[in-house]
């Protein structure tokens, strides 16, 4: 896959947020990653790191716990990938090499580009809030 371990459950916790939460309704680690059959402590790190890039929002205290804001709902999964994997994930070569170009080129990277611009495009495209009412609707399990 193209994506880390990180960025796979951090996209699966951002959308099982959008979901299942609102600023009423927050949740916390455990029950986040019960439900999405995740390590607890690999978890809560990919949260802290979402939420100090304002991607989820986090609350203190004995009502606190883990949400989307309105804002946060407006975010693009392209925001998701590049606050955990980096923005080269879309443009690094696919097979690790160090100097890879169009004028330079290894031997996957024109397929290998154009996929990563399709799915970049689809990333950039789609908020988390679309996603999240296409889950329901379609019972989507994440």
């Amino acid at each position: 896959m193209m994506f880390s371990k990180t960025c796979q459950y951090g996209i699966r916790a951002v959308l099982y947020l959008a979901v299942h939460t609102n600023f009423e309704h927050k949740l916390g680690v455990k029950e986040i990653a019960a439900s999405l059959e995740v390590p607890q402590p690999f978890l809560a790190k990919i949260l802290q790191k979402l939420s100090k890039n304002d991607l989820i929002t986090s609350v203190k205290g004995p009502k606190g716990g883990f949400y989307l804001s309105n804002k946060n709902r407006i975010i693009t999964i392209e925001k998701v990938v590049e606050c955990l994997d980096g923005a080269d994930v879309f443009t690094s070569c696919v097979l690790g090499l160090p100097i890879c170009s169009e004028e330079n080129p290894c031997p996957l990277h024109i397929h290998a580009f154009s996929f990563r611009a399709g799915l970049k495009y689809q990333l950039k495209h789609q908020n988390v809030d679309e996603l999240a009412r296409r889950i329901k609707r379609e019972k989507i399990d994440i």
